[in-house]
């Protein structure tokens, strides 16, 4: 068998070479689901605050039918928003197994597919492996920074496949600030973005051609990480995912991509880097009201599922229908809702949700 370093090794250089070829996602998909001990793997895009998303890209999905109906029918019930960015989980840490059983998504979906759980937003189980395990998530675990970096890296470049050749017209027309760099941080290539940043001087500045950060406090970690990027994409592991190089109200952050590995291995020779910076401002949102009232009030996954239907349908009958549980278990959460927030009625839980959405809120 092989060893497990070197599975993780070439599945990591798999998922950032995404990020110049997109083509290569379902093939990285597959070697994800296998490396973990999955049945099928489909990234997903989900917004806490207007409770949508969407997925394009699926591996051994048995169809586009039953993910579109996921997110047109059971999205808005979702506790996703209870969970830290990269945090793993499975079903029974949203939900008690038999409450599950009895949800609409379990039964018009999972069994439909003869799924019997799910691990993070990526990976599916069948009923034949059998449960989600500590395993599985030691695996899951080791995978889900190099994705999340794969994606954010992906979004900023936005393209469907880039070459050495084409490699510095493709960052030419990027907005956002890319530097391509040598493992002592010297500046080879800087696109027209990058260029303005330096000569502004707010984010970034170089000395003697090399990188560096006006914030002195976070100075040496960039080109630490930056000279990690020669011995690959497992040597700079998590730490450039994202790189604060200011902080709010206007917080500016780095990724670095290795290029000494995969296909971009081709990209770096061609310009004496080791590594491509992407320089962009974040976007700050509001947290929704759902993430603010559960960690304001330590409520359940299966309580902010509730009280998420009440905000959108109202009335137990149609709550019970929306989260597929019996009107008894909406009635027993909501009495936990109410004991925890101090209400008495739903038309109070609808106020405090709507109270906790908008930016002006004053403090209670």
């Amino acid at each position: 068998m092989i060893p497990e370093t070197e599975l993780l090794s070439e599945l990591i250089e798999a998922i950032y070479d995404t990020t110049l070829n997109r083509a290569l996602w379902p093939g990285v998909l597959r070697k994800s689901a296998e490396f973990v001990g999955g049945s099928a793997s489909s990234p997903c895009s989900k917004s806490a605050a207007s409770k949508t998303g969407n997925s394009v890209l699926h591996w051994n999905s048995k169809s586009d039918a039953p993910v579109s109906n996921y997110f047109d029918e059971y999205v808005k019930t979702d506790s996703v928003a209870t969970f830290d960015v990269g945090q793993v989980y499975s079903i029974e840490d949203c939900i008690a197994d038999a409450e599950f059983l009895e949800t609409r998504v379990a039964k018009e979906r999972a069994r439909s597919l003869g799924l019997a759980d799910r691990l993070a937003a990526i990976l599916d189980r069948n009923e034949a492996q059998g449960r989600v395990d500590d395993e599985m998530r030691r695996r899951m675990r080791l995978i889900v920074p190099h994705i999340r970096r794969a994606v954010l890296i992906g979004n900023v470049m936005d393209l469907n496949k880039a070459d050495a050749a084409a490699f510095a017209d493709t960052l030419g027309g990027l907005a956002a600030g890319v530097f391509l760099v040598d493992q002592n941080a010297r500046i080879v290539l800087a696109n027209r973005s990058g260029q303005i940043m330096l000569e502004e001087e707010n984010i970034l500045r170089q000395k003697d051609f090399v990188l560096t950060t006006v914030n002195s406090r976070i100075g040496t970690t960039l080109p630490e990480i930056i000279a990690l990027a020669r011995d690959g994409d497992a040597a700079v592991g998590v730490n450039g995912i994202a790189l604060p190089l200011s902080s709010p109200p206007e917080p500016w952050f780095a990724h670095i991509l290795p290029l000494t590995s995969g296909i971009r291995r081709d990209a770096g020779t061609a310009y004496s880097a080791v590594a491509a910076v992407f320089v962009h401002k974040a976007s700050i949102e509001i947290p929704s009201a759902m993430e603010t009232m559960s960690k304001l009030y330590k409520l359940t996954p299966s309580e902010l599922r509730v009280l998420a239907a009440v905000s959108e349908v109202g009335g137990v009958p149609a709550v019970a229908e929306v989260v597929g549980i019996s009107q008894a278990t909406v009635k027993t959460h909501l009495q936990g809702l109410f004991g925890k927030t101090g209400t008495n009625r739903q038309a109070e839980l609808v106020k405090l949700v709507a109270a906790h959405a908008s930016p002006l809120r004053q403090a209670p």
